[in-house]
C-alpha cells in the first residue's frame, strides 16, 4: 500500500456502478438533473404499458416551484417530452360528457387560444411508481399546426379526466445528472 492509497477511501461497488450509467434514461427517485436553468430532483417514475409491446416510461420531476413530466417512448425512434399537467376544467367542459357518452373524444381542442388536432388514441395500464397490476387508462394525444405543442386527455375510470400540455425535448438538454444520494 503506497502512502496516497492510505489517503484514498475505497468506493463500494454499488457507488461505483451508480456513477457508471448516469444517463437521463436511468434516472432514480432522489436523483437530481438540471434543466431550463433549474435543478430538478427525481420525485417518482413511472410507466404506461400500452398492450402491444411499447410502454412510455416517465419520471416526475421536482423543482423549488414546479413540477412537470419527463416522458420517453420510443416508436422507430426514442422520443423525448416535457409535460405539465393543467386543470382538466380550463378545456371545453363538453368534452367530459362526449367522452362519456359517445366514447369518441372530439377531434380538436383548443386551449389557452392555440388549437391542438387528434393524433392518435390508445388505452394502456398506468404502473405508478412502476409496481402493481397497473390502472386501465385511455389517453388522447393531440398536437398544434408546430407539431411543437402537445396536449393530452387521459380518462381513468369511467368519469374521471385529467389533461396536460407539453413539447418535444432533447436528452442533450438535459445537464449535471446525480444519482440519488447514499443515506
Amino acid at each position: 500500500m503506497g502512502l496516497f492509497d492510505f489517503f484514498q477511501k475505497k468506493k463500494s461497488d454499488q457507488q461505483a456502478e451508480s456513477l457508471v450509467n448516469l444517463t437521463l434514461d436511468n434516472l432514480k427517485v432522489g436523483g437530481m438533473v438540471d434543466y431550463d436553468l433549474k435543478s430538478w430532483e427525481v420525485t417518482a417514475c413511472h410507466y404506461t404499458d400500452w398492450g402491444d409491446g411499447s410502454k412510455t416510461e416517465e419520471w416526475q420531476l421536482t423543482s423549488f416551484d414546479d413540477i412537470i413530466y419527463l416522458e420517453k417512448s420510443v416508436d422507430d425512434e426514442e422520443k423525448w417530452c416535457i409535460s405539465r399537467k393543467i386543470t382538466f376544467n380550463l378545456l371545453d367542459p363538453d368534452i367530459a360528457k362526449n367522452i362519456i357518452n359517445s366514447g369518441d373524444p372530439p377531434q380538436m381542442v383548443t386551449y389557452k387560444d392555440v388549437s391542438y388536432h387528434l393524433e392518435e388514441s390508445g388505452g394502456g395500464h398506468f404502473f405508478k411508481d412502476g409496481v402493481g397490476s397497473g390502472l386501465p387508462m385511455l389517453a388522447w394525444d393531440y398536437c398544434d399546426d408546430s407539431g411543437r405543442k402537445y396536449l393530452t386527455i387521459e380518462q381513468w375510470g369511467e368519469k374521471e379526466f385529467e389533461a396536460s400540455i407539453g413539447e418535444p425535448v432533447e436528452a442533450y438538454q438535459f445537464t449535471n445528472i446525480l444519482p440519488p444520494q447514499a443515506k
